[in-house]
């Protein structure tokens, strides 16, 4: 009843409607003159009506209403609203709605998810005369009609409308929840007719009641109208009154408090709201009592709960708090899964899922051994460090289960956002712990093993760097204690294993690298490549695609063709690709009963996979002045690259092409430098380097080069070139050179041997300091290559260049 008579007193002085919130655009100011007829859009009301000089929101989702808003309030703010007879129907017509209705003004339109809802305010009564519209939305010819006042102001008159104010006094007296301010506002009220329609907009009666009110036009008859209603419910109040006098006193503070519930729930389900946000803190609560928080977690929960039980649920911070505190208590706090420690079925699955990378599977039995001696020792944080499609992933998943942990793969692969590692601070809707603790929530336990894949890849940016954030993680003596910024206690971190992987370590800050322990894992030769696949991918494939083994079988003159024609790449990644290519192949043929079974050859899989995809590097097939075979490491492993340099009658210019990076293009000058210095030591005329221009290129121009390794290559072709000496088609070489001509070592020498290999070279030139890496070598290059260190140039071309070429 309150609310009408607050937005009576604001009537006076009509709040701003917001320009996005408003309804419709028009701003004109409608003129209702009693007596006279207009159209208007008529808007069903299905359990409401609505007074003159009153204001009350209305929720609208029917379709029909929805469209007739949009299109109707952009014109004039005026509808028409009326009683509904049947309030379930969805579309009713002119005979489903009372005659009688009021012209209401919009002032007011706010959207919302579940539709629209309108501040509405009576301003006149009037009678439907005929529908001129019923689609899309119904519109009538309506009579606006007035108050009719008694015929004359004769004392009774005066005397119905004391009375009438009077009985609503006693019952606003009787209202101890009704505010002082609210009664004196209704004893400013001093028209009639806004009298009597303002009773009847809040007095506790059926709705067909007030809409009888409402077609009423004459003020004294409804005076005497309201006057039995009220008495009513005063008689009702009173009695109301006299029961809560009687058993206030009775009421412990535990009754007050679920009475005062009661009353809660009671009003909220007559609102349309949930009414179960007690249920659900209780919930909350025992579920953080049951998650064993630590006491710092303890303490700061505790806290949310107490805000959370006083925050209506209608506020924006009461589902922020709902979804931290559910957050807080799905952290495993001391959740830890049993690890059992057994050495030996570490090995057969390493061995089963993993083929040759003795040395790092070595090294992971060290580390589990070391886990089973002291479990609660932090051991090292591991970095797989080699190139795509190696097995570093499936490496983390052995680990996990050979220790009976659970197993996430965390993809750092473009990182730039810090707020993924460290979480979002609670200040908006919206925020959510970082990426570390989503997992862990997910996982249900404190103890994973943790793939943090592509570390190499972080990015950083001004939302802050990622790989910062990462220090305090893959810190053994700090993680103990980790924050993230949503949770906003610490966490323990300590038990879980996290094992990283990158493809490249020049791209990883130096203080994480210096968090890891980098384990490295090399590219596959070809025939462990041959052995991968016939041991692991082919069966897979075949299960993958519903085949059995005595329905396709492969060839190795096959697999040894995928992997020289259709890939090109140091894992075996693609290779599967291929491989799975040739098997939907021969699938297909299957399915459609052209054969029973199938023998994979080298020309079918020319037949399933086309020409072939590489033409890959060899080595040279003749011996020419200045062009010699370099070695070179990618993040897709090894590969040959043949360096050209000529010259030809000019002024001593010197060109570089080939897309080099800055050090390649300073190895090409300190080669050049050192051919100078060494002209007359190597025979050539120190005039013919001012009388020549000399172009140095390296072919596959579109590729992007770089690296601390083509020295001794860049020096070899040069002085081959100014010398007319070839260098030897089957020698490669891979080195870094200084001014003084000592050779330096190099990293990546199992990749660029292994390339070697693939390209057909019989012997390879390495730094003298990298001969201790030869015994890492896999065997078959060590049996198939010849393998020279060196340690200065003079050693280089001794055993690379060729007698000097006949002049014509």
């Amino acid at each position: 009843m309150m609310e009408n008579l607050a937005m009576k007193a604001a009537e006076a002085t009509p709040a701003p409607v917001d320009a996005t919130a408003s309804a419709g655009t028009g701003g004109e100011i409608d003129t209702l003159v009693p007596g006279t007829v207009d159209v208007l859009p008529i808007l069903p009301l299905r359990d409401t009506v609505l007074f003159p000089d009153t204001i009350m929101p209305l929720s609208i989702g029917r379709e029909s209403s929805l469209r007739m808003l949009e299109q109707s309030l952009s014109q004039s703010k005026l509808l028409g609203l009326v009683l509904q007879k049947d309030k379930d129907s969805d579309n009713p017509t002119l005979e489903e709605l009372h005659e009688h209705g009021v012209i209401g003004r919009v002032i007011r339109m706010i959207r919302q998810d579940s539709g629209v809802v309108i501040l509405v305010r009576g301003e006149q009564r009037m009678r439907i005369r005929k529908v001129v519209q019923q689609e899309p939305f119904m519109k009538a010819e309506v009579e606006m009609l007035s108050s009719v006042l008694s015929d004359k102001e004769d004392d009774l008159a005066e005397a119905a409308v004391r009375n009438l104010r009077e009985s609503a006094g006693k019952l606003l007296s009787l209202r101890p929840e009704i505010s002082d301010e609210v009664k004196g506002l209704f004893a400013t009220i001093d028209n009639a007719s806004t009298l009597t329609d303002i009773l009847a907009a809040n007095l506790s009666i059926e709705t067909e009641a007030k809409q009888k009110l409402l077609e009423e036009t004459h003020v004294g008859r409804r005076v005497a109208a309201l006057e039995v209603h009220l008495g009513n419910q005063l008689h009702i109040a009173d009695l109301q009154n006299k029961l809560r006098e009687n058993v206030s006193s009775e009421f412990s503070e535990a009754q007050k408090r679920a009475y005062l519930r009661e009353q809660l729930r009671a009003i909220q389900k007559e609102l349309g709201e949930d009414g179960s946000g007690e249920e659900q803190v209780e919930d909350i609560r025992q579920r953080l009592e049951k998650a064993g928080l630590p006491e710092k977690a303890k303490v700061q929960a505790d806290r949310e709960l107490k805000r959370l039980e006083v925050i209506p649920p209608q506020s924006p911070d009461h589902s922020v708090i709902v979804n931290y505190l559910e957050t807080i208590a799905e952290l495993p706090w001391n959740v830890l899964s049993d690890e059992k420690v057994d050495l030996r079925k570490a090995q057969e699955i390493l061995d089963r899922d993993h083929y040759g990378l003795l040395k790092v599977k070595k090294r992971l039995i060290e580390y589990l051994a070391v886990r089973k001696l002291n479990p609660a020792g932090r051991g090292p944080i591991l970095c797989f460090l080699g190139p795509p499609g190696v097995g570093k992933t499936s490496l983390g998943q052995s680990i996990a289960e050979a220790l009976g942990r659970k197993f996430a793969r965390i993809s750092l692969g473009g990182l730039r956002d810090e707020t993924e590692i460290r979480g979002h601070r609670r200040t908006y809707i919206g925020s959510m712990p970082g990426r570390l603790m989503q997992e862990l929530k997910r996982l249900g336990t404190r103890n994973p093993v943790l793939m943090l894949d592509e570390i190499d890849k972080l990015g950083a940016d001004f939302r802050g760097d990622p790989a910062s954030a990462l220090l305090e993680v893959l810190d053994p003596r700090q993680n103990q204690e980790f924050t993230d910024r949503y949770i906003d206690v610490p966490f323990d971190l300590s038990q879980i294993i996290f094992i990283a992987t990158c493809n490249t370590l020049d791209t990883i800050p130096a203080p994480l690298r210096d968090r890891m322990e980098i384990v490295e894992l090399s590219g596959y030769t070809e025939r462990e490549k041959l052995s991968i696949a016939k041991s692991y991918l082919v069966k897979r494939q075949l299960s993958e695609h519903g085949l059995t083994e005595d329905q396709c079988t492969w060839s190795d003159e096959a697999i040894e063709r995928v992997i020289e024609d259709y890939t090109r790449e140091a894992g075996v990644r693609n290779l599967e690709r291929q491989i799975a290519s040739v098997t939907r192949h021969v699938a297909a043929s299957v399915a459609k009963e052209e054969i029973t079974q199938a023998h994979v050859t080298p020309g079918m899989v020319r037949e399933a996979l086309g020409p072939a995809a590489f033409v890959r590097e060899s080595k040279l097939q003749t011996s020419v002045p200045g062009v010699v075979t370099g070695l070179a490491y990618t993040t897709a492993g090894g590969e040959v690259l043949h360096i050209e340099a000529i010259r030809f009658p000019g002024k001593g210019g010197f060109t570089l092409t080939g897309q080099l990076g800055d050090v390649m293009k300073e190895s090409v000058r300190a080669a050049l430098s050192l051919v100078r210095s060494r002209a007359v030591q190597l025979g050539i005329d120190p005039e013919s380097f001012d009388k020549n221009e000399v172009h140095v290129h390296v072919p596959a121009g579109a590729v992007p080069k770089d690296g601390p390794s083509a020295g001794i290559a860049m020096f070899t072709a040069l002085a081959s070139l100014f010398t007319n000496r070839p260098v030897s088609k089957d020698v490669g070489m891979t080195g870094e050179v200084t001014l003084r001509g000592l050779v330096l070592p190099i990293g990546g020498l199992k990749e660029k041997s292994i390339a070697a290999l693939r390209a057909g070279l019989k012997t390879i030139l390495i730094p003298k300091l990298n001969e201790k890496d030869v015994p890492d070598l896999p065997e078959e290059v060590r049996q198939r290559l010849k393998i020279i260190p060196v340690e200065t140039v003079d050693e280089v071309l001794a055993a690379a260049l060729e007698p000097a070429a006949d002049k014509a």
